[in-house]
């Protein structure tokens, strides 16, 4: 096992609404059938804002003019080994919408996205989104698909 891969994960908002993928188009899929946004693993010698803009631009067909770089999310997982996810977020980009390979794209009411089937940890980073916290440090600790975990900033975080 590898010590940890890195990724990116965009939360686009666009009138109250994030652009999520519902992911149920790939095999193998760590994140089959929930609801996450745009994002994927770096390419060899990508920057965290390149791998972002790069997997936006894949998966959406959109291109970002203005983002914010709004945090680290370390993910460890007794099935899915670690993983360090840039979280990015905007609400300025350009294009049109494509289908995308790996899921289904839907603009979801920011409330109503809690009640979707997504990772219980996403919850935790969605309010920091919101309650535009600034740059953060979250650890989510994951027993199958059961979060054992949260440390915020290296406090324990009540979920």
């Amino acid at each position: 096992m590898t010590n940890g891969r890195n990724t990116t994960l965009c939360h686009l908002e666009r009138d109250g609404k994030y652009l999520m993928l519902h992911r149920v188009k790939k095999a193998n899929d760590e994140n089959q059938d929930k609801w996450i946004g745009p994002g994927g693993k770096f390419e060899a010698g990508e920057s965290p804002e390149e791998c972002a803009l790069r997997e936006v631009r894949e998966e959406t067909g959109l291109t970002m003019l203005d983002w914010e770089y709004r945090g680290i999310v370390t993910f460890v997982s007794d099935e899915w080994g670690t993983e360090y996810m840039h979280l990015f977020w905007s609400d300025r980009f350009e294009g049109t919408i494509k289908e995308c390979n790996e899921g289904v794209l839907e603009w979801i009411d920011k409330n109503e996205l809690l009640t979707k089937n997504i990772w219980q940890g996403d919850k935790i980073f969605l309010r920091l989104l919101d309650e535009r916290v600034p740059f953060f440090s979250l650890k989510l600790t994951y027993h199958g698909d059961v979060l054992q975990s949260a440390v915020l900033n290296e406090k324990k975080v009540l979920y």
